[in-house]
């Protein structure tokens, strides 16, 4: 059992990791009616938690590979804890992302790196594989417990509880790290690469930000954009910002190999089949996961009516069946390829999108939903049961704490991204469903018809049918018009949501061929070694 006791410390970390975007995915409704704010808003929150981690999470790779991991994992979990008081005390919209988005982000950047490179440094073998599948399984508690805790505290108490009780368990992991021993790293200690963080942290940031805004600002032509550059939208400009900087981001690293002094990533690592179609993997898995887990709340609460808590109940089965499925992932890898692991399980996802799709109608198909969220936890668990020990068995002791960097950063940027294009193509598609579903009923006039596309014009809010109908009626639309409009609205939820999950579809589909370099069995731990430093 004693053997155990570090993987119980950091099971519990990624546990506490986990459950905080699940929990904020079933509370949208009632943020934006606490703190007074829009979904648009929140789904900005969300997206800026997963964009801060995915921004800082080389950076806190490399400082696990200066400090040591096992003193970075408890410098993460102390201000990760404190961000989660902050959060738990949030009286604005800009506290909460000061204690979540920032705060908690920050510190997940630096727990989650050394956490992976802890495992691997803990655990040999057998044991290792079997430990990457209990953390799988464990991420899968994590969204299984989100919904449904969120959900209670939200509706019976609080959401603020939830992040209240999170400080409570990252004390009780600090009290275990005594069990963890530090994992091996590079044979001599690197210095940080200011420079290469700032471009790297900078040029993920301008990406996923013009995605995310891409639906407010306007893709190509501008709707409510700050600024038209040459009379195009902002969006475009700001991603292709980004691409620069991380184009200059690369060049920085070579430079500074071929110059003897330390890179914040050694880029040769990506030149190491596994690893790269690992990474690729686990931006597909948690982009498709995070941007359905952004669809379905929206569904369940803003047009069925749920509230958080039942919301969190019929979004169960994903969670339970990521949980049994990650368990049982690291049994059928010792029987099967690897690759045919993770390709049964990316097919199994693609299935269960399209079924969820169906299920999307003004009255919710409890089995068939049911089924469908079933089965996109199975090929989430089979996915997450065999990534992580792809990744850091794929590199030596002296690459884990960058191979941890780069894990996570594909993990939250692959989160970010689906929170920011899901929910671009979602909120882009309500207006233009709407706007043209208005513009051809016969029922509505003229006049009311040109005012509500001029409202819609800057782009509608995702709200309940009820609070459409209220807004109009006090606009002093009639009834029998009034009515049509909300009739357009509620066909354009549905639209716009199904929208966004055949993204997600097309995206596993697509996801299929970047396994070809996943291995038939997981490589030998004597992978990519990074080149000694010269002390310069």
């Amino acid at each position: 059992m004693k053997r155990w006791l570090p993987l119980i410390a950091l099971a519990a970390a990624q546990f506490v990791m986990v459950l905080d975007q699940s929990v904020m995915n079933v509370s949208i409704s009632r943020l934006v009616d606490e703190l007074d704010t829009t979904v648009t808003t929140i789904q900005a929150v969300i997206t800026l938690y997963c964009l801060v981690m995915a921004m800082c999470m080389l950076t806190g790779g490399k400082v696990g590979d200066i400090v040591g991991r096992r003193r970075t994992f408890v410098i993460g979990l102390v201000v990760y804890a404190c961000g989660s008081a902050l959060t738990a005390a949030a009286p604005t919209v800009g506290v909460l992302i000061v204690g979540w988005s920032v705060l908690e982000g920050m510190g997940a950047a630096l727990v989650m790196p050394a956490m992976a490179a802890l495992t691997a440094g803990n655990f040999e073998g057998a044991q290792r594989k079997a430990a990457y599948a209990v953390l799988g399984g464990v991420a899968g508690a994590g969204i299984a417990v989100g919904p449904i805790l969120g959900g209670w505290a939200t509706t019976e108490l609080s959401w603020r509880v939830v992040f209240a009780g999170e400080v409570v368990l990252v004390v009780g992991i600090l009290v275990m790290t005594r069990f963890v021993a530090d994992a091996a790293g590079a044979r001599s200690r690197p210095r940080l690469d200011g420079v290469g963080s700032v471009l790297s942290a900078a040029g993920l940031g301008a990406v996923v930000l013009g995605i995310l805004q891409s639906s407010t600002w306007g893709l190509v032509a501008p709707k409510s954009s700050p600024v038209e550059p040459f009379g195009f939208s902002l969006a475009p400009f700001v991603i292709a910002a980004g691409v620069v900087l991380l184009w200059g981001f690369v060049r920085w690293q070579r430079r500074r190999e071929a110059t003897g002094t330390d890179p914040l990533v050694h880029l040769d690592l990506l030149q190491v089949p596994p690893l790269r179609a690992g990474l690729a993997g686990l931006v597909t898995q948690n982009l498709i996961l995070m941007g359905v887990f952004f669809v379905v709340p929206l569904y369940l609460q803003l047009v069925i009516g749920l509230d958080a808590l039942a919301t969190g109940i019929r979004m169960l089965p994903v969670s339970i069946a990521m949980f049994l499925a990650s368990a049982a992932g690291s049994r059928l890898s010792s029987r099967y390829p690897v690759r045919s692991v993770v390709r049964a399980g990316l097919g199994t996802i693609l299935v269960a999108v399209l079924a969820l799709l169906t299920t999307v109608e003004p009255q919710l198909a409890r089995p068939g939903f049911a089924l469908a969220m079933g089965l996109l936890g199975v090929g989430m668990g089979l996915m997450a049961s065999q990534l992580g020990n792809v990744v850091q068995s794929s590199v030596d002791a002296s690459g884990r704490g960058e191979a941890g960097g780069l894990q996570y950063t594909g993990q939250q940027l692959g989160s970010s991204l689906g929170v920011a294009l899901v929910g671009a193509i979602v909120l882009a598609g309500l207006t233009g469903a709407f706007v043209a579903k208005v513009d051809a009923d016969d029922r509505i006039g003229d006049e009311v018809t040109t005012r509500v596309i001029t409202a819609a014009e800057p782009g509608v809010e995702f709200v309940t049918a009820d609070q459409v109908e209220a807004a109009l009626l006090a606009a002093g639309i009639d009834a029998p018009t009034t009515q049509a409009v909300v009739d357009n609205y509620e066909q354009a939820q549905l639209q716009a949501l199904k929208a966004g999950l055949l993204a997600a579809a097309f995206l596993a589909l697509v996801s299929l061929s970047f396994t070809r370099d996943l291995p038939h069995t997981v490589p030998a731990p004597a992978g990519a070694r990074l080149p000694a430093h010269d002390g310069s």
